[in-house]
């Protein structure tokens, strides 16, 4: 079968529903999948029927509702089509009923308080927008997914689909509203647009078993960076191995089948880095596609003899892995309005468009950050990689000119040339890519899209754009709102737009560097700015509990006070529990590979001293007392570490798991490769 042919074959889409389903019950859900429209309940039994007999032809005996909850990742429990007849065999059957709604155990699920341990019932409901999917297994096991969302009895959202839908709502209702405005004809609805690009690392699976910091939790909590790593920049765009090649290659097959535009692989930064970014799609079924991905990647590899890494930081001295989530907004006349247009209401909607996206962004700098807060991106955010754990805005030399002359009135000249006419004032001509690029931003404005580089590679997209969707629709309710109160007083709209532009810049400034987000010199400008320089989780997610986020999300409709307090209530303990987690996983294996080794070796220096001449004794001799030394100091940090555990200080665990690998990596330094009880780093980068 030809890609052509294969390309979206395991998915109930447009092509295969004409197949299975009646003309009218076709176009009826089609319009619900395009345009959001209410699904008519009538014909829920029949699309549940044509989904079965679907996937009865692909050797499914199972469906499930696939849904996303607050673990950061999906769930799904398997129910058979068949039931027992009559006639003594059995029948297959799957009704509206079983489609549109299921009940999973609730109270096995983080729900922050939401559900006590004795309220166990929950809810899945059908999200017809993402159109359902056959997973295949590598034994050709096939089971029927839909897409759902996960709630508790009472109605509370209890994954990330249900907030991140309620914030399209609410996005897609601003979105309307500049239409309107603006006199944009409107003849379809309006969505937002995600592309996020995963980056991940391979390692052998047999390195990957010799490496208990691995399997337990995702990164190497030991280990020294080897002579060769990325310093020579080879390994960025370069040849691509056979062994990879062939992973990828597998892997772009399984992503189309289901529907997943993958587009671009290539190497990435550090040795067995790698990245695979799609075609952008509407931002749900993108979001749910980036789930498949990641499940894709890890079982693909498999395959291969390999394990996909995506931790944000499996390896210390190397660059981490990101989720670039591109971002941007397709409006109700089917155009991307974050593209300068060719007539001056369409560059005044772009300029509107984008101060209001400034001013979200500045006012609300904590949310986002609280969207990609968690203990493996901690290590990644504010390092010496992008991007730092400051949000800031990129707009790039033509844009920033532009905005600084808007802010002073009319902007008549550009850096680029040409003149852009927005109504009482002239703008220069903004060609397609209109910025260069900077990888130090974590906000960045790259031509016709922004992209958000602080979402973790083993992230959900759903929080971070639940976040965006939300500051957008407030800027731009907030900018409409004052425009309008100054038309209704007789100031013409040109002149609204402009006063309102003006001061919105002025007030929100403050938030746009196109300069170094890595540079000492920017946390110290940021600072005076008044930014927000949010480090670690415990820090971020306090933003959860701020007031005027409560009031943000509950007056879109999003999530109410006790639906967000639980999300900070889940994020603090998940927080808690990874660092424990890693902390007894790092005094486990310091005590009883790291330690007996290095007092091992310590010993057979010592014996050899005898034996030795003069010159070579005293070299020994040196080499021994440094061995005892750091063994020592390791039994000393280790005690340590084991007193911070029982105390329960994520603060103190962190300290103390870094105060410990001081040691052991030193140790790794002196003791032979041939009797270090893990394999290193240099056995791990580079994959055949």
């Amino acid at each position: 079968m030809s890609i052509q042919e294969d390309y979206g074959s395991l998915v109930f889409g447009a092509k295969t529903m004409g197949k299975y389903l009646s003309h009218k019950t076709y176009q009826s859900l089609l319009a619900t999948m395009k345009n959001g429209t209410a699904l008519d309940p009538s014909i829920a039994d029949e699309v549940a029927v044509g989904m079965k007999n679907w996937a009865l032809d692909y050797g499914a005996t199972h469906f499930t509702h696939w849904f996303q909850p607050l673990t950061g990742t999906t769930a799904e429990k398997h129910d058979s089509f068949f039931n027992p007849s009559s006639e003594g065999g059995v029948v297959a059957s799957f009704s509206g009923k079983e489609l549109t709604q299921g009940e999973p155990d609730a109270s096995s699920f983080p729900s922050g308080g939401l559900r006590a341990t004795f309220e166990a019932r929950g809810y899945t409901a059908w999200d017809p927008t993402s159109p359902a999917f056959i997973k295949k297994n590598s034994d050709g096991v096939s089971v029927l997914c839909i897409p759902t969302v996960f709630c508790g009895y009472h109605g509370e959202a209890l994954d990330r689909k249900a907030p991140l839908l309620r914030s399209q709502a609410a996005l897609v209702k601003q979105l309307h509203r500049v239409a309107k405005l603006f006199g944009v004809e409107d003849t379809e609805r309006p969505y937002a647009t995600l592309g996020p690009e995963q980056e991940y690392f391979l390692v052998d699976a047999e390195v990957y078993r010799k490496r208990p910091d691995l399997v337990q939790t995702g990164r190497t909590l030991f280990g020294v960076r080897p002579a060769r790593h990325q310093q020579l920049e080879d390994h960025y765009f370069g040849k691509i191995k056979n062994r990879v090649l062939s992973f990828m290659a597998e892997v772009d097959r399984e992503l189309w089948k289901l529907g997943i535009p993958a587009k671009t692989r290539h190497n990435e930064v550090s040795p067995a880095q790698f990245e695979l970014a799609p075609v952008f799609e509407e931002q749900n079924l993108s979001s749910d596609h980036n789930m498949l991905t990641m499940e894709i990647l890890q079982n693909v590899a498999e395959r291969y003899g390999m394990v996909c890494l995506t931790h944000e930081k499996p390896f210390d001295g190397v660059n981490g892995s990101g989720k670039h989530n591109n971002w941007s907004v397709t409006g109700p006349d089917g155009k991307n309005w974050l593209t300068p247009g060719k007539t001056p209401h369409e560059n005044a909607k772009f300029l509107m468009v984008l101060v209001s996206i400034i001013k979200g962004v500045d006012t609300f700098a904590p949310l986002l950050r609280a969207s990609v807060a968690s203990a493996g991106n901690d290590h990644r955010l504010g390092a010496n990689e992008a991007p730092p754990a400051i949000i800031s805005i990129f707009l790039g030399d033509q844009l920033t000119d532009i905005i600084q002359q808007l802010e002073k009135g009319r902007p008549e000249s550009s850096k680029a040339g040409g003149v852009l006419e927005i109504g009482v004032s002239s703008l220069p001509k903004l060609p397609k890519d209109a910025t260069d690029r900077n990888r130090t931003s974590p906000f960045a404005f790259t031509g016709n899209k922004f992209e958000f580089r602080a979402v973790g590679s083993d992230q959900s997209c759903a929080t971070a754009n639940t976040a965006l969707n939300a500051i957008v629709a407030w800027a731009l309710d907030e900018v409409m709102n004052e425009i309008e109160a100054l038309t209704s007083k007789g100031t013409d709209f040109n002149s609204a737009l402009q006063s309102v532009l003006q001061k919105e810049i002025k007030e929100h400034k403050r938030v746009l560097f196109d300069g170094n987000g890595y540079s000492d010199e920017w946390k110290a400008e940021a600072k005076r700015r008044g930014l927000p320089n949010l480090t670690n989780t415990l820090e971020a997610i306090e933003a959860y509990r701020d007031p005027k986020v409560i009031k943000l999300y509950k007056d879109a409709g999003i999530l109410s006070e006790i639906e967000l307090e639980s999300r900070y209530v889940i994020e603090k303990e998940k927080y808690e529990a990874v660092v424990a987690l890693e902390a007894n996983c790092a005094l486990t294996m310091a005590k009883t590979m790291f330690l007996p080794e290095g007092i091992s070796y310590s010993a057979e220096l010592a014996d050899s001293c005898s034996s030795l001449t003069d010159y070579a004794h005293a070299g020994v001799s040196s080499l021994a007392k440094k061995a005892s030394t750091e063994v020592e100091a390791l039994i000393k940090e280790i005690d340590k570490l084991e007193e911070a555990i029982g105390k329960g200080s994520p603060k103190d665990e962190l300290q103390g798991m870094h105060n410990v690998r001081l040691h052991v990596d030193a140790l790794e330094k002196i003791v032979p490769g041939s009797q270090w009880p893990v394999p290193s780093y240099g056995e791990m980068f580079f994959i055949g």
